[in-house]
């Protein structure tokens, strides 16, 4: 099968693999992430220290993401997601084991090692459905991102429920290797050959065939690339505007107007929910009015719900701000993936670029509220998230898409 065309069967086959790969990464962090109590308990520690061991986690990631792209370029991208899954399954396992024993250490090293897992994964399957989307020639990726959204729910729903059922997180842990074993097993087979992996020999393994040809895409050039940053600065801003909303939401409400936790999770939820509801529609809107357009609309509609949510005086208003805030940040992250793979040849370095700077947000974002917080209330700081929701509004035009001319496909 040619790189650049597949049968309407390989397309759907790809496109339920990809869904697949998606949805299992998001249940395993939220499966792993509704059960952050139980680590504090077992290993007896302060939520500042669980701070630092999920920090260590990020850090794998932040290692892992910038050489993604040219591990890729290299063994390909079915190889490349079994890597992140072979990675995170054996943090997994150490930290079950670091569990078991309650060692402080073996936990944090089971963290990095699931991290830089994460990391792998998390750029090997937006190639995988960059690669899907050229393929099919609309916009598809928002719906993969919906994938992850609907597997984090899940997976936070099954975390909550084998903890009301008092499982013990080590078993949990090993529920979840299990799970990944089977997924990485079968679903990366049916990825659609990436451009690189056509001048790999066999199923997208060894050197590639024109070592030159290959620097062509290289992660040197892509970190030079003005429009790559650029687009990064974008998945920064949609990074920061989502990531603040999960962290925050419900913490804002129970503080700030004194609603119960039950009433602050259901505000958390209506930002999932129009998220998820926003990504599995947003693909015909996009290809409708364009990324640029669609991206404006976005941070547009991300503007209104924060500054809505944050200066609510009553429960429902909040609401309303949660919705338009989810709607907002929805379909940022997946079209800024979309764009820095317009160019296949050069996909994999630019994609890992995007991440790479995009995933800062998540180091930096929540200590920088939570202490913002603590001197001027929580919903207030929250509205610092409009300086970059202005950025990336300046900045949309960077997404718009990129023309690849025959001869740079062909190169």
């Amino acid at each position: 099968m040619s790189s650049r065309t597949a049968s309407p069967a390989a397309l759907s086959a790809a496109a339920l693999a990809t869904f697949t790969v998606f949805a299992t990464n998001g249940f395993i962090f939220a499966s792993w992430a509704a059960r952050i109590p139980s680590v504090t308990s077992t290993l007896g520690i302060t939520t500042g220290e669980m701070g630092l061991l999920l920090f260590v986690g990020a850090i794998g990631s932040l290692i892992a993401l910038p050489l993604t792209g040219t591990v890729a370029d290299r063994i390909g991208l079915k190889r490349t997601v079994r890597l992140g899954g072979g990675l995170a399954i054996a943090g997994g396992a150490v930290i079950a084991v670091g569990l078991l024993i309650r060692s402080h250490v073996a936990v944090a090293a089971g963290l990095a090692v699931f991290g830089a897992g994460i990391g792998f994964w998390d750029v090997a399957q937006n190639l995988a459905g960059a690669d899907v989307e050229h393929r099919l020639g609309r916009t598809i990726m928002p719906q993969f991102h919906a994938a992850f959204s609907g597997g984090a729910f899940l997976g936070a729903v099954v975390g909550a429920g084998l903890s009301a059922a008092g499982v013990d997180l080590p078993l949990h842990l090993f529920g979840i290797i299990l799970a990944v074993v089977l997924v990485m097993a079968v679903a990366p087979r049916h990825f659609l050959p990436h451009t690189h992996d056509a001048d790999h020999t066999g199923d997208g393994a060894g050197a590639p065939r024109d070592a030159a040809a290959s620097g062509k895409g290289g992660a040197l050039e892509a970190w030079r690339d003005a429009r790559t940053l650029l687009i990064g600065v974008v998945v920064l801003g949609a990074t920061l505007t989502e990531g603040a909303g999960n962290d925050w939401i419900s913490k804002g409400a129970v503080d700030g107007l004194g609603a119960s936790e039950a009433a602050g999770a259901g505000l958390f939820a209506a930002f999932v929910g129009a998220m998820t509801v926003a990504r599995w529609f947003g693909g015909p809107v996009i290809d409708r009015i364009g990324r640029v357009n669609a991206l404006r609309i976005s941070m547009v509609s991300a503007f209104m719900g924060l500054v809505a949510y944050s200066l609510a005086g009553t429960y429902w208003v909040a609401a309303v701000g949660a919705v338009l805030w989810g709607i907002g940040a929805a379909l940022t992250f997946p079209m800024g993936m979309s764009a820095a793979a317009d160019n296949p040849r050069k996909a994999a370095a630019r994609v890992s670029v995007v991440s790479t700077v995009g995933y800062v947000a998540f180091l930096a974002g929540p200590p920088f509220l939570g202490l913002l917080g603590d001197h001027v209330g929580l919903r207030p700081a929250l509205l610092a998230i409009l300086v970059p929701i202005v950025v990336a509004l300046l900045l949309a035009g960077v997404t718009r898409k990129e023309t690849v001319t025959a001869e740079e496909t062909a190169q």
